[in-house]
């Protein structure tokens, strides 16, 4: 599908400077088609806010008919600009990850599905996805009951409770809690390679989830950090990856958002055993 690209600067509540926050829009376009409506995706991006990769994972879904919506995470400190895959950016956008408040990081998504909830071309079926910080996004985006399914990509700072001010976040203790049990679906994807993820973090993820009985799938893969990003990577990029990863992205969208399948009821029988 064809797709367009807008923003909308959005009012916020936590931003101590009351400055709003702008959230990138890309949609499919259906000529002769104008009432047409899709679901919603929201797409969480790492520490250097809407890059162009970013920006083009997201248009990539966007063409497969969902309405993107792509939040600038760092509003509170600078404009919606793409922070630069340098050395003083990256030190920037890792400095700003451990000043922003978690609830401002949770008013964020909240902001960007009742943005995509209001537009006229979305059926308010929405689900989330990210990489790097935007993973660890989308796993928060899930405790929202209108987001039916996460996707996040090597989501850093679960496993070491340290996203935000304070480096003291909630994440897992809310899944013990059961603030993700019968909730949407939610996949977590790890290179096996990721040097922000230890081999023990992966497996801390894994078991509190399972433990809360969270209907999730957890994707161990060769592959390092930052491997969907098709810039800048430092050579961790794998376009086969990526590609076949985005694949087993769209089949959860599309079962979950893609068309509507009803409350979801569980009979709790257990599955029989059969060859």
């Amino acid at each position: 599908m064809l797709i367009t690209k807008t923003y909308h600067d959005v009012p916020t509540k936590l931003d101590p400077n009351g400055r709003p926050i702008r959230i990138f829009v890309i949609a499919p376009n259906v000529p002769g088609y104008p009432n047409a409506k899709f679901p919603g995706v929201v797409v969480f991006s790492e520490i250097y806010q809407v890059t162009g990769p970013v920006e083009r994972f997201a248009g990539q879904i966007a063409s497969q008919g969902y309405v993107v919506a792509c939040p600038s995470t760092y509003h509170e400190f600078e404009g919606p600009e793409p922070i630069p895959y340098d050395v003083e950016g990256t030190d920037r956008g890792n400095r700003y990850k451990i000043e922003k408040e978690v609830a401002a990081y949770d008013e964020d998504a909240t902001l960007a599905v009742d943005l995509l909830s209001s537009l006229k071309n979305c059926n308010g079926r929405i689900a989330a996805t990210g990489m790097c910080l935007g993973g660890h996004l989308a796993f928060r985006a899930a405790f929202d009951r209108r987001v039916l399914a996460s996707v996040c990509f090597f989501a850093t700072d679960i496993h070491s409770a340290s996203l935000g001010k304070g480096k003291n976040d909630d994440s897992l203790v809310r899944v013990r809690r059961g603030d993700l049990t019968n909730n949407g679906e939610l996949v977590m994807i790890f290179g096996k390679q990721d040097t922000h993820v230890s081999r023990e973090g992966r497996d801390l993820i894994r078991k509190t989830l399972e433990d809360a009985n969270v209907i999730a799938s957890f994707l161990e893969v060769q592959a390092q950090h930052a491997f969907i990003r098709d810039e800048s990577s430092k050579g961790r990029w794998d376009a086969a990856l990526t590609r076949s990863l985005f694949s087993y992205m769209m089949e959860v969208f599309e079962r979950t958002i893609g068309r509507d399948l009803g409350e979801r009821v569980g009979d709790g029988a257990p599955v029989e055993h059969v060859c």
